[in-house]
């Protein structure tokens, strides 16, 4: 006579219980695994394997064998399904590496037009060349099975994904100079918000200051409509316009004022640039200092800028450089965009910014 069958002792620790309860909650996981997880947590408040089934709807050998893997090989593993035997690979490890190798170069290196793979162009070169090299698995290689291989080591030849070199040496130390002009600024800041007292040094203005180039020059080839009541609610303006050319803005903040300085020229060479330095010199009293914060551009150190700033008085004009590739740590930038958004012809500024923040966010 066949004797009772006796419950099986569970035991589960703390962490492998929240897992469990967190699974079985879970909408995203696979149902198997949210189902095995539920039967343990049952299990371990009424270790009968009838009562876990009747609950959960399944059958009790189905928690029984549920169980017993978790006993064996531990609760989290036993959520998994066990591995079965199936058909032996036809594709070998060695011809996948070759494979992916393969996928690491570039497209052109192998004798083909192209610069980089297409999935496409990759099958059909190892069908061609597989073979050749040892792995005749490759002999009928389909675009399907590639997209499988390169997607179990996660590469993907046919994407370009922009990066930025570093090419400035002293990029911390150009860096630590424009963000202690920032903190500077803070610190004035506070100091004008104070009951006024007499204060102390040379006073000081700090302009952020850069080019807008490529700014398209547009208007409309018909009058605007203006709204009429009760049947335009709106301004109609024609969607034909005429282009003008282009133009450069330049602007600066003080960034301690608020107010922005802006030239509109048809350039931005060494020329606008002084002349934007003159409007400068002009709105702030001679006995003030203006602090510069301002990108490598060749027109900000030439021959003809030097002369300029060489007929005026010692300290009147101090600029500090952003390091190369790190235009986006001039607060500037940020107004430009607004003012400017990115078109067709807009300067490529905030892509580049964009790209800098990303590989140098670490330091904000």
């Amino acid at each position: 006579m066949a004797g009772w069958r006796r419950a099986v002792e569970l035991a589960i620790a703390g962490e492998e219980i929240e897992t469990l309860v967190a699974l079985s909650r879970s909408r995203t996981e696979p149902a198997s695994r949210v189902s095995r997880a539920a039967m343990l947590l049952a299990y371990r408040e009424h270790p009968s394997f009838f009562a876990v089934g009747q609950k959960l709807g399944v059958h009790h050998q189905t928690v029984q064998r549920c169980v017993e893997r978790a006993v064996a090989y531990g609760a989290l593993a036993a959520l998994d399904d066990r591995p079965r035997p199936g058909k032996e690979p036809v594709i070998t490890p060695e011809a996948k590496a070759w494979l992916v190798s393969l996928a690491c170069d570039k497209a052109k290196e192998h004798g083909h037009p192209h610069e980089l793979w297409t999935t496409r162009l990759l099958a059909r070169h190892a069908r061609e060349h597989g073979p050749r090299a040892g792995h005749d698995c490759f002999a009928h290689l389909v675009q399907g099975t590639v997209c499988k291989l390169l997607g179990q080591e996660e590469i993907k030849p046919h994407k370009v994904r922009y990066y930025l070199e570093r090419r400035d040496a002293e990029f911390e130390q150009k860096m630590a100079e424009v963000l202690c002009i920032y903190r500077e600024v803070q610190v004035l800041k506070k100091a004008a918000a104070k009951p006024k007292k007499k204060k102390p040094g040379k006073p000081v203005a700090i302009v952020s200051y850069d080019e807008k180039p490529g700014i398209q020059a547009i208007a409309t080839t018909a009058p605007d409509l203006p709204p009429v009541p009760g049947a335009y609610a709106t301004l109609a303006r024609d969607y034909e316009y005429k282009r003008h050319g282009t133009l450069s803005l330049l602007a600066g903040i003080d960034l301690l004022t608020g107010k922005v300085h802006a030239l509109v020229r048809d350039r931005h060479r060494s020329r606008e640039f002084v002349e934007f330095l003159k409007l400068l010199d002009a709105a702030y009293p001679a006995s003030t200092a203006i602090r510069l914060i301002l990108d490598n551009h060749s027109a900000h150190i030439s021959r003809e800028t030097r002369a300029w700033l060489d007929t005026r008085p010692t300290g009147r004009f101090e600029f500090t450089f952003t390091p190369k590739h790190g235009s986006w740590l001039n607060l500037i930038e940020g107004l430009l965009l607004q003012i400017c958004p990115l078109g067709p012809a807009s300067h490529p500024s905030g892509i580049k910014a964009r790209t800098q923040r990303a590989h140098y966010g670490r330091y904000r």
